[in-house]
């Protein structure tokens, strides 16, 4: 009984370990082959036998590198300029003017992926208009024009221009889809048409082709107008200034400013502006490769000077501008208004670079198209050559897209000096400038630090979902540690500079008769000026007294409106700006690096007041667009420095071409520095 009893037990036993065992078995055998299992990576993971031969598929962000530096081979002493020689070049000419790094391989972009800021060489073989119920951020692409394999093969996918037409109004999505291709026999895109319902595009003999859907659909009360497009040569039977002609990207601008840079704007507009209600809508377009000028690197003029005008919150918006707070009758179009401002005091001033101090975007639901407002912040800058940096304020996030992609966008203007820096601390766009000596030496006499404030730090939300902020941003300690990170790596200079005298500059370098002339000379971190947007609590504290005088050094107006700090604090002042020395040496009295700290923000507050040694000044409002106040004219401020980084004057330019309050921060004829405690 006792063994008809085990036997029973053994076979039910069996009956479930068996297929327990098959059940492991077999999930181990699935986890290993799509877990554990990793085969070796080779050449085709990125790319794909398709439609355009090898098209390789994107793995590299062409956006996020950071400008390689130019090199100058060879030995320095032959590869150097002799200034004044016009048979020679100068260093800080020998340097690429290509749109992007050498290294990218223009052949390599993806030719499916709507990249407006990529400088695409390949035509366009087709282009519809859809209509979508749903933004197609929320469903793919379920509402892509219809196609087959054969014509993706034959004429490339279809990529949308990521931008809503009716985006202000409308009762649907509307998006124009192109397909992009790189091969030899497809006719390409060389012209665009838009024209009313009646009207055909002339000559007739052309083979215009008709988009089926009104570029206005879904706009009530809005006459149709039709997009027409010109199929052209294949690139096979193109020369050389046809290709250059042919449509190679289309984009959208909201606005009735100028377009990205490179792009032309396809009149009429889809959407007319309507004064307060609407603003006008334009598709524009490139025409072939169009090279984004850069900047040369910063440097010192051969006198040892150098010049920064700062331009503080210009709150553009997507519209031309409302005017704040001025006695300047009549006032409209405050964002242009502005801009032919600058320009008037760029052509005076005549500055060796621009800061943008923050809050180039308004904000407050007037900037809901940061692109299109990007397009035209800086075109007073770049229409003169002039090389120019940007900081983000606490206004510049608020609509539209985030920090990152405004920087992207700020990268592909002309001229852009704007770095992404770290992205493993706070904010976008905490970078480090050095601006370098004229000579062989290329010594670095200026350091210029820009950090991101951020915005808001808190806030509430209504009942309708609105985020309201209550208190601002401030910088965090781990920018705090990344500023001194970069400070160590200054290398010390022997102060004052003296260019160097070589046998083959002969007498350019000769001293000038208003240079310092130096009684002691030291070994130290060449002299430095800090940007961002949101000012310290400190600069709202009891400035120091000059030595000389006995008079608090607190230059301009202050006190007209309230505190624009942060309320909180992780003590940059202290943790940060005191404890970065020009000199680590017990003799060098404990000077910081950085003089001058430039901020923006509170626009009718323009002081400079020093603290503890360290100069904290406002910029003062430039922009009609940006709150002010009656009576207080719209002012930049400017900071020459001069006798090769050694003196750091500072003073005021208003609307009405005053200069105000001129003042040597640092230099010969400063205050003297607080004795060390």
């Amino acid at each position: 009984m006792a063994a008809f009893s085990f036997s029973r037990v053994g076979r039910s036993m069996r009956g479930v370990l068996l297929p327990t065992a098959a059940v492991i078995g077999f999930s181990c055998l699935l986890t290993y082959f799509f877990v554990l299992y990793q085969p070796t990576v080779g050449p085709g993971i990125t790319q794909r036998l398709g439609w355009q031969a090898w098209d390789s598929v994107a793995t590299v962000d062409y956006f996020d590198k950071e400008p390689s530096t130019p090199t100058v081979s060879g030995d320095p002493e032959e590869a150097q300029p002799i200034p004044g020689n016009d048979d020679e070049t100068d260093w800080w000419s020998i340097t690429s003017n290509q749109p992007w790094d050498t290294t990218d391989d223009i052949e390599s972009y993806p030719l499916d992926v709507w990249a407006p800021l990529l400088p695409h060489d390949t035509g366009l073989s087709e282009i519809a208009i859809t209509r979508c119920m749903m933004p197609p951020s929320l469903v793919g692409n379920l509402c892509t024009p219809t196609t087959t394999v054969e014509q993706d093969a034959i004429k490339g996918n279809w990529v949308r221009v990521d931008r809503d037409l009716n985006k202000q109004a409308g009762l649907w999505t509307l998006n124009i889809y192109y397909r992009r291709t790189r091969r030899l026999d497809i006719p390409l895109i060389t012209d665009l048409r838009l024209l009313p319902a009646n009207e055909i595009p002339e000559p007739l003999t052309d083979p215009w082709v008709k988009v089926e859907h009104s570029i206005r659909d879904g706009i009530m009360r809005a006459e149709p107008l039709y997009l027409w497009y010109l199929p052209g040569k294949t690139m096979n039977e193109m020369n050389a200034e046809e290709k250059v002609n042919l449509i190679t990207e289309v984009d959208v601008l909201f606005g009735e400013d100028r377009p990205w840079y490179g792009f032309e704007k396809l009149e009429p507009p889809v959407t007319p502006e309507k004064e307060g209600q609407l603003e006008s809508v334009y598709v524009t377009y490139r025409r072939g490769v169009q090279s984004v000028p850069r900047a040369h690197p910063l440097h010192f003029s051969r006198d040892g000077k150098f010049k920064i005008l700062q331009v503080a919150d210009l709150h553009f918006s997507v519209s031309r501008g409302v005017c704040r707070e001025t006695d300047l009758d009549p006032c409209v179009n405050s964002d242009n208004l502005t801009n032919t401002l600058l320009g008037r005091v760029l052509d005076e001033e005549k500055p060796d670079l621009v800061v943008f101090s923050g809050d180039q975007l308004n904000g407050q639901g007037t900037s809901w198209d940061p692109k299109s407002v990007l397009a035209k912040f800086a075109v007073a800058a770049t229409d003169r050559k002039i090389p120019w940096a940007a900081i983000f304020g606490n206004h510049d996030e608020e609509n539209g897209d985030v920090k990152q992609e405004q920087l992207r966008m700020m990268k592909a203007l002309p001229y852009s000096m704007v770095q992404r820096g770290p992205k493993d601390i706070h904010g976008v766009g905490n970078y480090v400038l050095d601006v370098k000596s004229a000579d062989a030496s290329m010594t670095s006499l200026l350091t210029l630090y820009f950090l991101d404030s951020g915005s808001y730090s808190s806030g509430y939300l209504d009942w309708l979902g609105y985020f309201f902020p209550t208190e601002y941003d401030w910088i965090h300690e781990d920018q705090i540690n990344w500023f001194l990170q970069e400070s160590s790596k200054i290398k010390p200079i022997e102060r004052p500079f003296t260019p160097d005298t070589g046998k083959d500059f002969g007498s350019i370098w000769t001293r000038q008769a208003d240079q310092i002339t130096p009684t002691m000379r030291k070994l130290a971190k060449p002299n430095a000026i800090m940007f961002f947007h949101i000012p310290l609590l400190e600069s709202y504290g009891t400035a120091d007294r000059d030595p000389r005088t006995g008079q608090l050094l607190d230059i301009g107006l202050h006190d007209l409106e309230g505190s624009g700090a942060a309320k909180k604090s992780d003590g940059m002042f202290d943790k940060g700006l005191k404890k970065a020395l020009e000199s680590g040496h017990v003799a060098g009295g404990g000077i910081p690096e950085v003089k001058v700290v430039a901020n923006g923000h509170c626009h009718i507050t323009e002081d400079c007041k020093r603290v503890k040694d360290i100069w904290l000044c406002f910029g003062g409002g430039g922009s009609y667009s940006g709150y002010g106040q009656i009576g207080f004219d719209r002012r930049f401020r400017i900071y020459e420095i001069s006798d090769y980084g050694e003196t750091i004057r500072t003073y005021k330019r208003t609307e009405k071409d005053e200069i105000l309050n001129s003042y040597i921060l640092a230099g010969p004829g400063a205050p003297l520095f607080n004795p060390r405690s």
